[in-house]
């Protein structure tokens, strides 16, 4: 969001300030070339009034003097031939009209006025006025001779003669001058600074949102957010405090619920329990004391189940491959067919009481439905990788996807020895979830299951 919200807002300052420096320069352009064209036609007027007014002898003197290489001056017999664009057009009209009332003149003795596009000799005469004239380096940006345009301005004099000038009149010249790109280049500089300032005020309280959240599906008691901010932060921060208040609380209601369920079946069970034992059949007294057994297995398990979303204890680095190990050496000096893999010792920041837990769920059911258990783990890009496969007949593909679900059992019978409780898997996975990781179950293709825990890297 961010990045997002950084590029809309430059893209559009960009795109509103090239089309503003459009806008500018065509205006500049015109005012330039406005002002350009009065200065000329006022010199203009000046120096034929002063050729006008001179004898015969002294025009030619004059017009030799009044010549440089910026500014042509030439008596001639009939006008020269011109012809001018839509495009200057209008300049030439005005400038036309300027002179008509300046010298007084009118009909055919109107002076003939062309603008256009410097050609031959005039490309040398615009070049050399921008090297001589420091102000005019500014026009022209793109190009040193974009911002000018050839003028000829064909004067009539009384006696038939016609008094002709050749010079340029400047233009604004392109929009984009390098003094363009170094202001536009200035503007974005602060612009992003600032941008980048006001962006991230507004995104950082949606990031600690975010964080809060993540906090929150780790560690129902984690600490509340500060309402701090806007407004419309504290509001969220508010409204986030009080659901979290909201999901403890009914996580603590259920917890207590059950806790007394399970506390006032114990006394039932437990008078079942004497009751069953004063039965004189001895298979029937065995049959109901497997059944309170069950019962007494369910209600401990289910309760233990509902009570894993609650808080747990604080992680600490923890050796997980020694941690293993001595799981398999339990198990295996209790005669269960479990053995490892030589690893080398893997560090976790993690709880070990709850991952304890889910490995020997894990392990105990690679026991109890494949016949034995070999676990590994690894280091592997995806993170910490531990493997536990069995060599029994897996798992049917249709059934993976429900195997996690409370209470759900493959094995159809509803014997506690055969099908056990249905939440040993659903335990597991939960509390591999609680460790942002993944436990998935796969069938190996030369037989048997594999439970694959993978924890992330980032907790190394």
């Amino acid at each position: 969001m961010f990045g997002q919200t950084l590029s809309v807002l430059l893209a559009g300052l960009i795109a509103s300030h090239l089309v503003g420096s459009w806008i500018y320069s065509m205006d500049r352009s015109q005012i330039v070339r406005a002002v350009g064209g009065a200065v000329i036609a006022q010199r203009i007027t000046n120096l034929s009034r002063l050729v006008q007014d001179a004898s015969d002898d002294w025009r030619a003197r004059i017009v030799a003097a009044l010549s440089d290489e910026t500014f042509k001056v030439a008596l001639a017999a009939e006008p020269p031939r011109t012809s001018v664009t839509d495009a200057d057009a209008p300049a030439a009209d005005a400038l036309r009209q300027l002179l008509t009332e300046q010298l007084s003149t009118g009909g055919s003795g109107a002076p003939l006025v062309s603008v256009s596009q410097p050609r031959g000799i005039m490309v040398g005469l615009a070049q050399r006025m921008m090297d001589q004239h420091p102000m005019m380096q500014g026009f022209g940006g793109m190009g040193p001779l974009a911002g000018f345009r050839e003028m000829q301005v064909a004067v009539p004099l009384q006696d038939g003669q016609w008094l002709v000038y050749s010079t340029v009149l400047p233009d604004s010249g392109g929009a984009f001058s390098l003094r363009f790109l170094i202001s536009m280049g200035v503007m974005v500089f602060i612009t992003l600074l600032v941008a980048i300032w006001v962006v991230r005020r507004v995104t950082t309280p949606l990031t600690a949102l975010g964080q809060a959240a993540q906090r929150l599906g780790e560690d129902l008691n984690a600490p509340p957010m500060p309402e701090t901010g806007t407004v419309e932060t504290r509001q969220a921060a508010h409204a986030f405090n009080a659901m979290q208040s909201r999901l403890r609380r009914m996580i603590e209601d259920r917890s207590q619920m059950l806790a007394a369920i399970s506390h006032d079946f114990r006394t039932p069970l437990t008078l079942l329990r004497l009751r069953a034992e004063n039965v004189d059949d001895p298979i029937e007294r065995e049959r109901m004391l497997s059944t309170i057994a069950d019962l007494d297995a369910m209600v401990a398990a289910t309760l233990a189940f509902a009570s894993d979303g609650e808080s747990r204890a604080p992680h600490r680095r923890t050796d997980l491959t020694a941690l293993i190990a001595s799981i398999v050496d339990d198990m295996a000096d209790g005669g269960l067919p479990v053995r490892m893999d030589e690893a080398q010792p893997i560090v976790l920041e993690c709880d070990p009481a709850s991952l304890k837990r889910a490995l020997t769920n894990l392990i105990d059911n690679a026991v109890n439905y494949g016949g034995s258990a070999v676990v590994a783990i690894s280091n592997s890009a995806r993170g910490i990788e531990i493997a536990i496969d069995d060599c029994g007949p897996g798992i049917p593909e249709a059934e993976l996807s429900h195997v996690f679900e409370p209470l759900y059992r493959l094995e159809s019978s509803r014997s506690r020895e055969t099908g056990g409780m249905g939440l040993g898997l659903a335990i597991a996975q939960s509390i591999v979830r609680a460790h942002d990781g993944q436990l998935t179950l796969v069938n190996r293709s030369e037989g048997g299951l594999c439970a694959l825990i993978v924890l992330p890297a980032s907790r190394f």
